[in-house]
């Protein structure tokens, strides 16, 4: 029998769930502050969090970047360039060359 190490950690709102890491971020807090629409719906919540960690919220923000400059934010790899390229595309917007 394996044993877990995880432990049992609760957030600032109350809600108890299991981490094995150091990572402070709760899952149930996650899953509410998603949004609903929008290109950062589209991504991972490391992902998501990466870009609103640098005030990337719109896709005229984010067309200010380069995809290298995007790709070194932590959080962020390049399974999300391809749904982040698309969403600039639909607006007629690209990364920054």
């Amino acid at each position: 029998m394996e044993t877990s190490n995880q432990s049992l950690r609760t957030c600032s709102k109350g809600h108890q769930y299991y981490k094995s890491s150091d990572c402070p971020t709760c899952p149930t807090c996650e899953r509410e502050r998603k949004p609903a629409g929008g290109f950062l719906s589209l991504l991972s919540a490391p992902a998501r969090r990466a870009l609103e960690h640098h005030g990337i919220t719109t896709l005229e923000q984010l067309s200010t970047y380069s995809e290298k400059e995007i790709l070194k934010f932590h959080g962020m790899g390049p399974a999300s360039l391809p749904k982040l390229r698309a969403a600039l595309e639909e607006t007629g917007l690209t990364f920054r060359r």
